[in-house]
């Protein structure tokens, strides 16, 4: 009977929702793992699972990579995407 007990205590907690503070965590880790986005300088708010991304960065490309990698981290309900792109000098 323990057994059963704590057998379905242990699938109760895998089907429990992250917290926002280890969404927030998994989001950040993600960001600055990855290579194209190298978003550790991102800024990352999470409330309620609703994700808040903010910064700044190079290309349309990285802000949008950034946004689906935040998308993709367990518990996230939806992601503002509010990075800003780096204006580009004249000079180029």
């Amino acid at each position: 009977m323990l057994a059963l007990i704590f057998v379905c205590g242990v699938c109760a907690a895998a089907d429990k929702k992250p917290t926002d503070a280890a969404i927030d965590d998994n989001v950040r880790i993600k960001l600055a793992a990855d290579a194209e986005v190298n978003g550790g300088a991102l800024k990352v708010e999470v409330k309620e699972g609703v994700v808040t991304i903010s910064g700044t960065l190079e290309t349309q490309r990285q802000k949008d990579k950034a946004a689906k990698i935040a998308k993709k981290v367990k518990g996230v309900k939806q992601v503002v995407n509010n990075i800003t792109l780096k204006e580009k000098s004249a000079g180029r």
